[in-house]
C-alpha cells in the first residue's frame, strides 16, 4: 500500500495525496467526494497513460456533478470540448489528445467557455500553458494484478486548492488505505466537542469514523496557558489510542482501533452499535449496575500513571491534581454566575470559593489514584449484550483520561449529566459499587470513599453547570440548558455531606440560585 500521507512535491510547495482505488465503485466514490467540493473557475487536469481511467473518472465526475447516474457522457476526443449546464454551474470537459496546436483552443473559444465554469481536462500536457495556471491534477495508473479495475491515484494541488480539498482528500486516502472507501457513510450524533462521527457500513460489517480536528487553543488565561492546557485536555488522538489499547489489555470493552492518522485527526474504530445504558424511559438499572461493577474492577487494579499495552506506545496520563480541578470549578464563576446573577461576584467571594475547593480537594490527592476516564456517563457507555459480565459495557470518549481519584468516575456515572438518576437509584448503585470494592479488598476504606465521592461529584457538577452555560452563551448550543435543573439537584445532594459544609454555606450566601432546581437565567 502506498503511503497515503500528504507529501510536498520538490520545490513547488504543492501538496500530494497518494492512494489506491480497488474498484470502479471506489472510483465513483472519489468522483462523488470531489464533486461536492469543486467550484466554478476550478481547473482539474486528468493525467495518465492511455487506458489508465481518465475518461472513466471524468464520466463519474460529470454524473455526480449533474446528479444523474445515467447521464450519457460522450468522449470529446474528436470534438475536443463538450459543455454541460449543471444546476450549480457550467462544466467544460475537454480531451486534448488530438490537439495539434495550442492555438486551436483560442479558435474554439476555450477561455471564454471556461471563465465561469468548472473545467475538466484530459491530456492537458498538449497545451502546456494550461499547466501554469492553478489547478488540481489527478494522475491515474492501472494497478497490476487487478484485472484492469484497480488504480493508483496521485492528486497534486497547490495554493487555494490545498485548503479547498485537503479535508476531503485526507479522508479519502485514509479510508482507501484501510479498505473502507466503498462503505456507506452516515453521520451520527456527536458530542459537545468539535469532533464529528460517521457510521461506515458495508454488507459485512460497520465501523465508526471519528474526525477530530485540532481543537481551538482559546485565550490565554494565566502563565501563558489556555483552558485546555490548564484543564489537561488532550489535543491528540494518541491519548485515545493508548487508552483504548490499555483498557482492552485489562479486558475492558474499549473500541478496537482499525486505523489511525493522528496528524490529520482521523480514527477508524470498532462500532459498538446504538444501545446505550439508558433508553427513552431513562436509566436501565441492570446496565448501570454493570457499569458500576466495571469501575469497581478497574479501581481495584494496581494501575500506574503510565498506560502500556502491546499495541500502542506507552502514554503517561496527566495528573488530575489541583491545577485542572480548580480551573474546572472556575467555569462556574466565569459562566454560570454571570448568567444567573444580577450582581457581579466580589473578588473576595471568588477567592473564598477557590480556597474552599483547594482545602477540600487537597487531602484526596494523597489517596489511591487510578485511571480516571473523565467522561464515564451515559452518552459514552454502550450495552453489548452478546458479551459477558462487565465486558457488556462498551466505553468510548476516553481521550481526556487522567490519573486521578477513583471517586470522580463513580460520580460521573451515578450523577449522570444527561440522564436524571434518582436518589434511590444513586444509593443502590453506589452500594453495588462499594460491595464490589469490598469483595476485591476487604480493607477498602468505605467511609473515606463516601466523603471523596461527595467531593468529586460536587466538583464535577459545579464544572458542568459552567460548561453547559458556556455551550449556550459562547457556542450557540442552548439545548444543554434543559439539563441544568437535574444538575442543581445533584449539587444539593452533594453539599449535604459534612465534608462540604463550608462550601454549602458559600453557595447559600453567594449563589443560592445554583441550588434552586427551578431557577432561571438572569
Amino acid at each position: 500500500m502506498t503511503n497515503p500521507h500528504t507529501q510536498p512535491s520538490t520545490g513547488t510547495g504543492d501538496m500530494r495525496w497518494s492512494f489506491d482505488l480497488a474498484s470502479e465503485n471506489e472510483t465513483g466514490v472519489l468522483a462523488q467526494a470531489l464533486a461536492k467540493i469543486l467550484a466554478p473557475g476550478d481547473l482539474v487536469t486528468l493525467s495518465g497513460d492511455l487506458g489508465s481511467g481518465k475518461t472513466s473518472l471524468a464520466r463519474a465526475l460529470l454524473r455526480a456533478l449533474m446528479d444523474d447516474a445515467h447521464l450519457e457522457v460522450p468522449s470529446p476526443t474528436f470534438t475536443l470540448i463538450q459543455t454541460y449546464d449543471s444546476a450549480r454551474f457550467p462544466i467544460v470537459h475537454a480531451d486534448l489528445y488530438r490537439l495539434k496546436d495550442p492555438d486551436e483552443l483560442e479558435e474554439l473559444g476555450f477561455d471564454e467557455l471556461t471563465s465561469n465554469a468548472l473545467t475538466l481536462v484530459e491530456w492537458a500536457s498538449q497545451a502546456p500553458t494550461l499547466l501554469t495556471r492553478p489547478h488540481i491534477d489527478v494522475l491515474l495508473a492501472l494497478r497490476p494484478g487487478t484485472e484492469g479495475i484497480g488504480r493508483h491515484v496521485v492528486i497534486t494541488t497547490s495554493g487555494k486548492y490545498i485548503d479547498q480539498i485537503k479535508t476531503t482528500l485526507y479522508q479519502i486516502s485514509f479510508l482507501a488505505e484501510f479498505g473502507w472507501l466503498s462503505a456507506t457513510r452516515e453521520a451520527i450524533a456527536g458530542d459537545a466537542s468539535g469532533r464529528h462521527f460517521e457510521r461506515l457500513s458495508t454488507p459485512d460489517e460497520t465501523a465508526i469514523l471519528m474526525v477530530a480536528p485540532k481543537p481551538q487553543a482559546g485565550p490565554v488565561l494565566r502563565h501563558g496557558r489556555n483552558y485546555r492546557s490548564l484543564a489537561k485536555l488532550s489535543d491528540s488522538l494518541e491519548s485515545f489510542i493508548a487508552m483504548a489499547e490499555g483498557l482492552r489489555a485489562h479486558a475492558i470493552s474499549a473500541p478496537r482501533i482499525i486505523g489511525a492518522r493522528s496528524a490529520t485527526g482521523l480514527l477508524l474504530v470498532e462500532d459498538f452499535g446504538s444501545i446505550g445504558i439508558a433508553d427513552e424511559s431513562g436509566p436501565v438499572e441492570e446496565r448501570y449496575r454493570e457499569a458500576a461493577a466495571l469501575l469497581a474492577r478497574l479501581h481495584d487494579l494496581p494501575l500506574s500513571q503510565w498506560v502500556t499495552s502491546d499495541r500502542a506506545q506507552a502514554y503517561r496520563l496527566p495528573a488530575y491534581d489541583l491545577e485542572p480541578l480548580l480551573i474546572e470549578v472556575e467555569l462556574f464563576l466565569d459562566w454560570y454566575v454571570p448568567a444567573f446573577s444580577n450582581a457581579p461576584l466580589s473578588s473576595i467571594a471568588r477567592a473564598d470559593f477557590l480556597a474552599l475547593w483547594q482545602r477540600i480537594l487537597e487531602p484526596c490527592l494523597f489517596e489511591k489514584q487510578s485511571w480516571t476516564l473523565r467522561d464515564y456517563h451515559s452518552p459514552n457507555l454502550f450495552w453489548l449484550p452478546e458479551r459477558e459480565g462487565d465486558q457488556r459495557i462498551g466505553v468510548i470518549d476516553i481521550q481526556d483520561a487522567v490519573y486521578g481519584h477513583p471517586a470522580y468516575d463513580v460520580g460521573a456515572l451515578l450523577q449522570d449529566a444527561r440522564v436524571f438518576i434518582s436518589e434511590e437509584l444513586e444509593l443502590s448503585l453506589f452500594e453495588h459499587y462499594i460491595m464490589r470494592r469490598l469483595a476485591f479488598d476487604p480493607h477498602f476504606d468505605v467511609a473515606r470513599f463516601v466523603s471523596a465521592y461527595a467531593i468529586y461529584a460536587a466538583q464535577r457538577v459545579t464544572k458542568i453547570l459552567g460548561i453547559f452555560v458556556r455551550l449556550d452563551r459562547r457556542d450557540g448550543k442552548p439545548d444543554y440548558l434543559r439539563l441544568l435543573p437535574q444538575l442543581r439537584a445533584y449539587l444539593k445532594r452533594n453539599l449535604a455531606h459534612p465534608a462540604l459544609v463550608d462550601l454549602a454555606h458559600w453557595f447559600k450566601a453567594h449563589a443560592p440560585y445554583a441550588l434552586d432546581e427551578q431557577g432561571d437565567a438572569a
